[in-house]
Order: structure tokens, then sequence, then C-alpha cells
């Protein structure tokens, strides 16, 4: 609801909001905290592993791992965005967040998801070169250019959070205070916000179009180009070894774009708050979980970079131990 000038003017600011979460069900905060603790660890230590793997093995110095690199480091962030302040809550039962740590949160976690964005972009645009293009592969796709699309990534990823936020803060919030919500929303934000808001409300829109239609439509550009090589394929052995090198990216950015995709496009007044709450738990909490098992399980040259690791552990801790 958009409050008029006279209406807030006279109203105090207030200084911090309260998540509302899942709501009050006390009996059922000890099981949520333990969920999304070992959540929480599962995700960082597959994404650290694969961070890990990515920079120490010489196998995986390839542009495609790279990109993977990136991102998973990405993932890690932004996990840590929502998932720390929520298990806190839950342990503390503390819900309660200062509007500068709000404005704090909506941006790394918009910035991130936004250049996850144009990674997924980079690693589409990758997999239709080595496979519609492999014989100018090595040279269109060099080092100077990964480091390009990796820098304007996370660049153009914080650019249109930025914006917002710088937009947003010129506000002030006299109530209420209560976001209904495991995180800070912009939307939800925005009818908090004190003032005319007509314009902020149209501004994440505006923003996601200019910045995040672009990456998503190269993707799904991308994707058509590969399907298409694909299936020119003559022999069936030929287009399962295509397929099955940009499968595991596949998933993701199904995974990905589909739940927001769902999310955003549900009916606003008609969805109840707690099923879209549900949903968004899909893209902000399981994508980085699964982003690494997708990889690792269905990756050969992560599973031989592992266990090449595990033997190098091994041999070390036995030359440790002989060292006595």
């Amino acid at each position: 609801m958009i409050r008029t000038e006279v209406e807030w003017r006279n109203q105090t600011a207030i200084t911090e909001f309260i998540f509302l979460g899942f709501g009050d069900l006390p009996e059922l905060k000890l099981l949520f905290f333990l969920l999304f603790l070992v959540i929480y660890i599962a995700t960082m230590a597959g994404n650290v592993l694969i961070v890990v793997l990515v920079v120490t093995d010489q196998h995986l110095h390839t542009p495609m791992y790279f990109f993977l690199g990136n991102l998973s480091f990405l993932e890690t962030c932004y996990t840590s965005t929502i998932l720390p302040k929520m298990l806190a809550s839950l342990l503390t039962g503390d819900r309660t967040i200062s509007v500068s740590g709000c404005l704090t949160q909506l941006f790394f976690f918009g910035s991130l998801a936004g250049t996850e964005c144009y990674l997924l972009a980079a690693m589409s645009y990758d997999r239709y070169l080595a496979i519609c293009k492999p014989l100018h592969y090595s040279a269109l796709m060099n080092t100077r250019f990964c480091l390009q699309l990796a820098a304007g990534s996370w660049f153009n990823g914080s650019l249109a959070t930025a914006i917002f936020i710088l937009f947003m803060s010129q506000f002030i919030f006299c109530g209420p205070n209560e976001i209904d919500h495991f995180y800070c929303d912009s939307g939800l934000l925005v009818n908090l916000a004190c003032g005319d808001t007509r314009l902020m409300a149209l501004l994440p829109s505006v923003l996601a179009c200019v910045f995040t239609l672009p990456p998503f439509l190269l993707t799904l550009t991308s994707y058509v180009c590969i399907i298409t090589t694909i299936l020119r394929i003559p022999s069936i052995t030929g287009r399962q070894r295509a397929f099955s090198t940009c499968s595991s990216h596949l998933i993701v950015v199904t995974i990905f774009y589909g739940t927001i995709m769902i999310v955003y496009m549900l009916p606003k007044h008609d969805t109840p708050r707690v099923l879209k709450k549900v949903l968004s738990l899909c893209y902000t909490v399981l994508t980085p979980l699964v982003n690494p098992l997708i990889y690792s399980l269905r990756n050969r040259d992560f599973r031989e970079a592992f266990s090449r690791a595990v033997s190098k552990y091994v041999a070390f801790t036995k030359n440790v131990e002989m060292g006595r």
C-alpha cells in the first residue's frame, strides 16, 4: 500500500525489520535448524571442494571448469547471505534485522543471483563453441576471453542491484516493520517504504529486463543451437557423447531458471505466501546444494580429480607418519 506524504511525514522512522519466516512453529524450530544446518554444511563442503579441485588439478584448467569454479565460489557466497541469518534466528529466536543489514543482504543476494545468470550464460556459450564450432574453440575461448567473461559477469550482476539499492536507500521506513519472508525481498521492501514508491515498484522489473533478460536469451539461444547440432550427428554414440558434455549444465540451468519463473509468474494475490516461501527455498537454498552434486556425480573428470586428490592426501599422510 502506497502511503501519501501527509501520512508518513509525521511518523517515526523504524530502524529494524522482523522476519516472519514460516510462522511461529516452536515445535519445529529444532527440526528446521538441524535441516538447514546440514544443508548449509553440505553446500559449503561441496562447492568449496569443487573450487579447490579446479584450482589445484591441472587436468581441470580448461574454460568449462574455470567457469564452474567461479559458479561454485559464487554459490558459497550466495547461500551464506541467507542461511547463517536464518540459522541464527531459529537458534536464538531473534528474527530482527537492521534496515542497513537488510539492504546489505539484499545487495549481496541480488548481485550474486544476477552474476549467476551471466555465469550460466558464459558456460552455455562455452558449450556452444565446443559442440557447434569445435575447430575454432581453442582460438575463440582463450584465457583472456574467459577472464573477460568472468569479470563481466561479476560486474554486470552487481550493477543492477547496486542501482536498485542506491534508489532504495533514499527512502525511509516508518512501519509496519514485518517482512513476510525469510530474507529481504526487494518487492516486500518497496511495500514497506514510506512515500511515493510507484516508480520503485517498477524498477526491479525494468532492471531485470535490462540486465538479466539478455543472459537468459543467450543461454536459451545457445542451447537451441546445441540441441540442433547434436540432432544432426549421425551416430547415436556421437550424440550421447556430445550431449554428455553439456547435460549437467543444462540440468542446473533448468532448475535455476525454472524455480525462479515459477515463483515470479505465480499470481501475487491468489497464491499463498507460504507456497512462495517454499518455492523460494528451491533457488536460494536447494540450488546451491544440488549444483556440486550434479557436476560431481555426472562428471568423470571431477571423479578422477577427486580420486587423485585423495590418493595424494593418503600418500602425504603416510610419508608424515613414516617420517616421525
